[in-house]
């Protein structure tokens, strides 16, 4: 795995937000993580990119143990993130936000033009010299993840990155991981609730329910548990 939580706990005070979860994720892999709100999705990519330490459980990075680790090592050791709130510079123009991650890396030379080729990728060239607070929400999303990619991660954790988005972004935006998980050799975790988006372009699925895992596997098998189809898909057993 290129990275793991063996065994996560994470307490808030007397809340258990996760209690014994176990989820990795493999080179060129696209793994949904899905469950209701408040089951610890988040919580749990908080966990794997550093945001959070776990009250219990091992992180692990390429099978060495990486428990603690800040956001800033585990970035330079290939994970990165998305956020649901997008938190871009909104007085940096589209371009500036990715250039300003990519700086963390390279020159300001070598940075700007992969900016250019991130934002070309995403269909967002016309948009690069504008402010980042007058983008919509659906294109704010698209340069988080342009700027994510800018620090040229092995492994990429996107929280709900479809937020906002029309079906048709939507079913541009499923090709489009594909395309960076093919093109960019990064394996993806995706939390997102739309399931025409998961079922399109994840090649497993890990399902948490009241902080603890409710089944996983590949979509084959999942969809086939008779609770994920009563809770997710509305077919009675």
């Amino acid at each position: 795995m290129l990275l793991e939580g063996r065994d996560i706990d994470v307490r808030f005070g007397g809340l258990q937000a996760l209690s014994g979860v176990t989820f990795g994720v493999a080179e060129g892999e696209i793994v949904g993580l899905l469950g209701p709100n408040g089951a610890g999705k988040t919580t749990l990519l908080n966990v794997l990119s550093g945001f959070q330490r776990p009250t219990a459980g091992t992180l692990l990075v390429d099978g060495k143990p990486a428990t603690g680790a800040s956001p800033a090592r585990l970035a330079r050791q290939g994970i990165a993130r998305t956020f649901q709130a997008v938190r871009l510079f909104g007085g940096l123009t589209a371009r500036e936000n990715v250039v300003a991650s990519a700086l963390s890396r390279l020159g300001h030379a070598a940075a700007e033009t992969l900016a250019g080729e991130l934002l070309d990728r995403f269909g967002l060239c016309a948009l690069a010299d504008r402010k980042a607070n007058t983008l919509s929400y659906a294109q704010e999303r698209l340069v988080g993840i342009a700027r994510a990619l800018a620090l040229a991660p092995r492994v990429l954790l996107l929280d709900e990155p479809a937020a906002g988005m029309t079906e048709g972004e939507m079913s541009d935006l499923a090709r489009l991981l594909q395309t960076i998980s093919r093109e960019f050799s990064c394996a993806l975790v995706l939390v997102e609730h739309n399931m025409s988006l998961v079922s399109a372009c994840c090649n497993r699925l890990h399902v948490l329910a009241e902080g603890r895992t409710l089944t996983a596997g590949v979509w084959a098998k999942v969809s086939e548990d008779p609770v994920f189809r009563q809770a997710y898909l509305g077919i009675d057993a």
